[in-house]
């Protein structure tokens, strides 16, 4: 049977949506949430979280609303649930309350453990209805970095690489070698920008001197976290420069793939809630070893190297996204777990 209000929640949910992805980048730790508010099907307010510690959505979008009055008769969608609790700011669930609002529609429930259907309860004892669960999955997929982070306490793990059309992520000769496009280079700049932190390995610095950094667009520097088997690196490589953080993370000479899980419970400890990996095949191997990914993003060139050192193959995933990216194809696999 055809319902025309769920038809009406979607569309506004999905403006909603549109608004939350404004915030990638800026926000983390905190989950991207976008706001709408809808007065006899008129949008009169809308917001975003917009940087990380500073005012929520709904905070946002009820200071954009020009005629307050209209409030009371109005509904807020809101992406994820309104929170409950004091942190950097005050609970938006109260403010909701005070303005008035007395329908509020979410698409998802927040897991962090001081909301989680706390904000919900707070709204609907206060005599707001409460609909829940519109555009879920589409919210869910928008904010993958959050869930992952509080409900696995581990951070969103993406691993990228780049190879040639015959299977070969580098040539057999030492030192630094492009395989992939500007274009894809340029592209991989904008993912620095949008994750936490970016990870390699000791191998990896020796044999490019990274910078592993966002220079080639406008966003924020990833923490840049470098894997060793004990602190030898001097400080003259580029990844322990000033333009960004650095951190050293040390491994027995045992397994990495044992000690992996540890490795990035300390990354979430430090509230890393996403992390890019563009290590070698040993670190990515390691990772699709333990099944401790969330996403491969693979450039391939189309040509061949002949020789060298082969790709990793992605296990255990299935192929979400196909496009071309200057001269190569990009192709993105997600975790048969996600």
């Amino acid at each position: 049977m055809f319902n025309f209000a769920r038809m009406q929640h979607a569309l506004y949910m999905q403006r909603a949506l549109e608004l939350a992805a404004l915030g990638q980048g800026a926000v983390a730790p905190n989950p991207m949430v976008g706001c709408v508010i809808v007065h006899n099907n008129q949008i009169i307010g809308e917001g975003w979280h917009q940087q990380y510690g500073q005012a929520h959505a709904e905070v946002n979008a009820i200071a954009a609303v020009e005629n307050p009055a209209l409030l009371a008769e109005a509904t807020l969608y809101v992406t994820l649930e309104p929170c409950a609790h004091y942190g950097k700011t005050p609970p938006c669930s109260l403010l909701i309350i005070e303005k008035g609002i007395k329908k509020v529609v979410v698409a998802n429930v927040d897991p962090f453990p001081a909301v989680a259907g706390k904000g919900i309860a707070m709204l609907e004892a206060a005599g707001c209805d409460v609909v829940i669960g519109v555009l879920a999955e589409q919210g869910r997929w928008l904010n993958r970095r959050f869930f992952t982070f509080q409900e696995q306490k581990r951070p969103y793990i993406i691993l990228k690489w780049a190879e040639s059309a015959d299977g070969f992520m580098a040539p057999a000769i030492n030192g630094p070698y492009w395989i992939s496009s500007p274009e894809s280079k340029l592209l991989t700049h904008r993912w620095r920008a949008e994750e936490s932190g970016i990870l390699v390995g000791a191998g990896t610095v020796l044999a490019d001197n990274p910078a592993l950094t966002t220079r080639l667009v406008q966003g924020p520097n990833p923490h840049r976290f470098v894997l060793e088997r004990e602190p030898f690196l001097s400080s003259d490589w580029q990844v322990f420069d000033a333009a960004a953080p650095t951190t050293r993370l040390v491994y027995q000479q045992n397994s990495l793939v044992e000690q992996l899980p540890g490795i990035l419970q300390k990354l979430q400890q430090q509230s890393i809630q996403s992390v890019l990996v563009e290590g070698g095949q040993h670190l990515l191997n390691a990772f699709l070893e333990t099944g401790l990914w969330d996403e491969i993003r693979v450039f391939e060139a189309r040509h061949q190297l002949q020789t060298g050192l082969p790709s990793p193959i992605p296990q255990k995933s299935y192929l979400f996204h196909s496009e071309i990216i200057g001269n190569d194809q990009l192709n993105i696999y997600l975790n048969q777990k996600v």
